[in-house]
C-alpha cells in the first residue's frame, strides 16, 4: 500500500537560489517509532502500513509529488551574524493544504548531509528526535503555536556525538519554515530581487492583507509578542532564540536545548551553550524585540524612502515591549482566575512570583494548586502567602468563573526535564514505552489523570537536569 500525500509545493516554485534540490540519504534499517495519525488526517495523508511509513519517513523512498529541497537562510547566532546557514540536516519534502484550509510544510529532520551541512553529518540521534516529538506535541496540546511532529523513525544506524548513539529521523510539520534569517540572507547579499520575491511570497502565504513591509512587520511582531508571553506563562525556555529559529508564521520552532522550569527562577538557563544567559527565561521578552529589529533591518531595502522607513521601523520595534507586557499580563492574570486584567494586577502577579522564587516553589504545581485551594502548601513563606492570598481573594471576589479560568490556564502536566531524560535513556535501550506514555498523558495536559501522578512530581535533587543540549 502506498502513502498518499496531497502535495502542492509552492516554495519549490521559487527560483533555485532560495534552496538546493536534493534527495534524502537512505538509511540502513528504518523502523517506525510513532506516526501521528490525528495530524495525518488533518493533512489529508492516508494509506501505507508501518513498513512503508518507515521507508518514506526515513527518506528511503519518496512519496509521489514530493520535491525535496534544503532551504537557504542566514541568522544571528547568540548575537553573531552568520551570512549563510541553511538546512544542514533537513529537507523540505513539500507542502499540503490541510482539511482546515491551512497550508503546511512537511520536512524530514536528520535526513543526511546537504550543501549547508558545513562540518556536520546531516543526521540526528534518537534523543533530540524524541524530545522534539514529545515537547512540540505537548506545546500543541497546551495551545501554543508550534511546529508539530508527524513521525519518528529509527534509522538502524549509529551517529557519533560524544559517543555512538542510535540514529533517528523526525518528520516536522510547520505553517512554513520562513525565518527572520531567510530575509537576512538576501538582504545581507543585497539581492533586492530575491528579497522582493521572498517578501511577496511570505505576504501571500501568511499575511495577504499586508500592504507594505511595515504591515508585514506589524503582523510578525504581534505574533511573536503573543508567542513569547504564551511560552512564559507555562515556564517554557526556548534556549536558542537565534534569528534562524524565529519564524514569520509565529510558530515555536527548533526544540533543541529547550526546557520547562521546575522551581521558579526568572534567570533560569538550561542550554549548555548559553553561558551568558542570553536566552534565559526572563530574557526571552527582550531578545524577541532584538530579533524583530533584525527583521526590520532586513526589510529596509524593500522601501523607497530609506530614512523614513528606518524611522517608522524603529517606532514599530520600540512599541513591541508594551505588546509583550500586555500579552504577559493577560496570560498571567488568567492563571490567577482573572478574565479581564487591570494594570494593577501586574503587581499582584509579581508578588506571587516573588514568593515562589524566594522558596523555590514549583512553577506549574503552584499555579495549578491555586484552583483547588492548596497553593499555600507550595510556598515556603506561609505568612507572606496568607497576606497575598487575602489581596488576591479581594481582587477576584466571589467570581464563579475564576476556578474555571484557572483550570484552563494552568496545566497539570508539562514535559518535565527529568522525565524527558528518563524517556530518552529508556529509548536508547530499546524501550519506547515511556515515550508513548508521555505522549498520551501530555495530549490532555489540563486534565487530572490520577494514574499519571508521578509525571506531576518535580525532580528530586538527584534527578535535576541542569543542562540541555542541541543534539547536533
Amino acid at each position: 500500500m502506498s502513502l498518499h500525500v496531497p502535495f502542492d509545493n509552492s516554495y519549490a516554485r521559487l527560483p533555485d537560489g532560495f534552496f538546493v534540490r536534493q534527495n534524502p540519504t537512505p538509511v540502513k534499517a528504518p523502523r517506525l517509532i510513532a506516526f501521528n495519525r490525528d495530524l495525518a488526517d488533518l493533512l489529508g495523508i492516508d494509506g501505507a502500513d508501518d513498513t512503508m511509513l518507515a521507508r518514506i519517513l526515513s527518506g528511503n523512498a519518496l512519496p509521489e509529488g514530493a520535491e525535496p529541497l534544503a532551504q537557504l537562510y542566514a541568522g544571528h547566532q547568540f548575537g553573531a551574524f552568520n551570512p549563510q546557514l541553511g538546512d544542514g540536516r533537513a529537507l523540505l519534502l513539500g507542502e499540503v493544504v490541510g482539511t482546515d484550509g491551512i497550508r503546511r510544510d512537511i520536512q524530514l529532520k536528520g535526513s543526511g548531509r546537504t550543501p549547508f551541512s558545513r562540518m556536520g553529518d546531516g543526521r540526528a540521534w534518537l534523543g533530540p528526535v524524541l524530545r522534539e516529538y514529545v515537547v512540540s506535541e505537548a506545546m500543541h496540546a497546551l495551545g501554543v503555536p508550534t511546529t508539530r511532529a508527524l513521525a519518528a523513525v529509527r534509522t538502524g544506524e549509529e551517529v557519533i556525538r560524544e559517543r555512538p548513539l542510535p540514529g533517528a529521523v523526525l518528520t516536522r510539520v510547520a505553517q512554513s519554515h520562513i525565518r527572520v534569517g531567510t530575509f537576512q540572507v538576501f538582504s545581507s547579499r543585497r539581492d533586492d530581487a530575491a528579497l522582493r520575491q521572498l517578501y511577496d511570497y511570505t505576504v501571500a502565504r501568511h499575511d495577504p492583507d499586508a500592504g507594505d513591509p511595515h504591515a508585514l512587520l506589524d503582523a510578525v511582531i504581534a505574533r511573536q509578542a503573543a508567542l513569547v508571553a504564551h511560552w512564559m506563562s507555562f515556564g517554557f525556555i526556548h534556549g536558542v532564540m537565534n534569528t534562524d529559529n524565529c519564524t514569520l508564521s509565529g510558530e515555536t520552532i527548533d526544540y533543541g536545548p529547550c526546557a520547562f522550569m521546575d522551581a521558579y527562577a526568572p534567570d533560569t538557563v538550561f542550554s549548555s551553550i548559553d553561558r551568558m544567559g542570553r536566552y534565559g527565561y526572563a530574557a526571552q521578552a527582550d531578545i524577541i524585540v532584538w530579533n524583530m529589529a533584525q527583521l526590520a533591518t532586513a526589510l529596509v531595502p524593500l522601501c523607497e524612502d530609506v530614512d523614513a522607513a528606518i524611522e517608522r521601523f524603529t517606532d514599530q520595534v520600540h512599541a513591541m515591549p508594551d505588546l509583550i507586557r500586555a500579552a504577559w499580563l493577560t496570560r498571567f492574570a488568567a492563571k490567577l482566575g482573572i478574565d479581564v486584567p487591570r494594570p494593577e494586577d501586574a503587581a499582584l502577579i509579581a508578588d506571587l512570583l516573588d514568593l515562589m522564587q524566594a522558596g523555590g516553589s514549583d512553577f506549574t504545581n503552584t499555579f495549578r494548586a491555586l484552583a483547588n485551594g492548596s497553593a499555600r502548601d507550595e510556598i515556603a513563606d506561609r505568612d507572606g502567602y496568607d497576606a497575598w492570598h487575602a489581596t488576591w481573594q479581594a481582587r477576584i471576589g466571589a467570581s464563579p468563573e475564576a476556578t474555571e479560568i484557572m483550570a484552563r490556564a494552568n496545566p497539570v502536566f508539562i514535559p518535565r526535564n527529568h522525565q524527558i531524560e528518563r524517556m530518552i535513556d529508556a529509548a536508547i535501550e530499546g524501550n519506547d514505552a515511556p515515550f508513548h506514555r508521555l505522549n498520551a498523558v501530555l495530549a490532555t495536559p489540563f486534565d487530572d489523570q490520577p494514574d499519571a501522578a508521578d509525571l506531576r512530581r518535580p525532580p528530586t535533587r538527584a534527578e535535576r537536569v541542569t543542562a540541555t543540549f542541541c543534539g547536533t
